[in-house]
């Protein structure tokens, strides 16, 4: 497609989306004009009881966990039901698609608008001659074994370390002695946990990486834009790769690929029978964790801006997409250089209806960038009482260390817990055809929106 296809289509998409959302305002104020804003307000209150109903279920038992489950469950229904009753049966689901349609059409214009240089930018790989690579045939539930990896790789001349599941194995001491002995690839099938030890060692040597997605949630993979679902694409990189840079995570000495975890999801993943029942030891441990347990509060600096009291705090090699709602879960760049942060604080009820409701406005919320990230328990906490509820520790240790989730892996460190960044220090080698590589889009912004529709270059715009 040339370069006129793409702008016209950019122009399309984008008039499109900004038709789509005015008549999905529109749609919103003629059923105010029918029924008066009370329904509106209605809408709003059944949206703030749901959350306090999930803020009950998810911080008490007995009684008041059954009472907010129904709430949870109830309040969404009620106001339908309140929708169906005050004639918004047809222009409520048209206002909801109509939106839903300008946010897909403003997101395909921004992705037909894309420079030539994306933020990550690429280079030609040379095809390695000794690649090695670590495979945990446990991993994503024996996708190893399903897609043929071992023979696949081999058959590309890739040197294959199947891991023993079921006993500990030093992967970076694995990764190591495969570069003594003349690797000049490293690559990793499994968790992102597993990648990032190996990606330390290539790190370490300037050794390129490879990442196949073989792992449960693979979120490197899908940032990285690989085929989630068939992780033999992923070793297409051997022959025809093209190699860009990252940034590499370090928390206390330790390398991340994606997120280091804070809080009550470190603290529940601390516990022996995490592993084997996800979802059960969640919400049996979720109210000691949230309603005054031990180990939730958590304080830290962000380039010397204080976050206190927080109950969860998430730091990110780079940031996740806030501004995109159709993109929540992904990062839309790996090479920024800046860490993200995001840390909640609800102290009961009320505070989980304003989040709820207000949405990254709440103060309940605290989403910023930060390139040095100090972590602390809170003054009071006792932080070795939360990490001994999973670990065994003793809960008189004083506040000199807390419970901590790097890319999913438990572990306990001493306070205070620092995270940098290392700026494009991983060289990642990865297939030239990468499926999910054209859905990163820059995030949405409708001033972006406005500019394309109206056929006017932007401050940034291509010459």
């Amino acid at each position: 497609m040339s370069k006129a296809d793409h702008s016209d289509r950019a122009r399309f998409l984008a008039r499109f989306a900004l038709l789509a959302a005015a008549a999905a305002v529109l749609v919103v104020l003629v059923s105010l004009v029918e029924t008066g804003p009370l329904i509106i307000l209605q809408g709003l209150a059944g949206l703030a009881v749901c959350a306090v109903g999930a803020w009950w279920f998810l911080a008490h038992r007995g009684i008041v966990r059954v009472l907010g489950g129904a709430l949870a469950l109830g309040a969404p229904m009620a106001v339908l039901a309140l929708f169906f009753n005050g004639g918004l049966w047809f222009t409520a689901p048209a206002g909801v698609a109509l939106w839903a349609g300008a946010l897909g059409c403003a997101r395909g214009a921004l992705r037909a608008d894309r420079r030539p240089d994306p933020p990550a930018a690429v280079r030609p790989g040379r095809p390695p001659r000794r690649p090695v690579l670590i495979m945990n045939p446990a991993s994503g539930g024996g996708k190893v074994a399903r897609f043929g990896l071992v023979e696949r790789a081999e058959k590309l001349g890739a040197r294959v370390l199947l891991l023993t599941p079921g006993t500990h194995t030093d992967v970076e001491e694995l990764a190591r002695k495969a570069v003594a002995e003349g690797a000049d690839l490293l690559g990793v099938a499994g968790g992102d946990g597993t990648q990032a030890m190996v990606a330390a060692v290539a790190a370490e040597h300037d050794l390129p990486f490879l990442v196949i997605s073989a792992g449960t949630r693979n979120h490197l993979a899908m940032d990285l834009g690989l085929d989630r679902s068939d992780p033999s694409r992923c070793l297409d990189a051997l022959t025809d790769g093209v190699e860009l840079r990252m940034d590499l995570g370090d928390v206390a000495g330790r390398a991340f690929v994606n997120t280091v975890s804070f809080g009550v999801y470190a603290a529940i993943v601390q516990r022996p029978e995490y592993r084997d029942a996800k979802a059960g030891t969640a919400l049996d441990a979720l109210p000691d964790l949230l309603s005054g347990g031990a180990g939730e509060r958590l304080d830290a600096l962000a380039d010397g801006r204080p976050v206190s009291g927080q109950q969860a705090l998430l730091v990110s090699n780079n940031p996740y997409s806030a501004a995109d709602p159709l993109d929540v879960g992904r990062r839309p760049r790996l090479d920024g250089g800046e860490l993200g942060v995001l840390g909640i604080r609800v102290d009961g009820a009320a505070q989980a209806a304003d989040l709820a409701v207000r949405g990254a406005l709440s103060p309940a919320l605290t989403m910023l960038t930060s390139r040095r990230v100090e972590v602390r328990a809170a003054a009071g906490a006792d932080s070795d009482a939360g990490a001994g509820a999973g670990a065994g520790a003793g809960a008189d240790a004083g506040a000199a260390s807390i419970p901590v989730a790097v890319d999913g892996e438990a572990l306990t460190l001493p306070t205070p817990v620092v995270c940098t960044l290392r700026p494009r220090a991983l060289r990642v080698l990865v297939p030239r055809d990468r499926p999910g590589a054209a859905a990163q889009v820059p995030e949405l912004n409708w001033r972006r929106i406005a500019t394309l529709a109206l056929d006017r270059p932007g401050p940034g715009a291509r010459s």
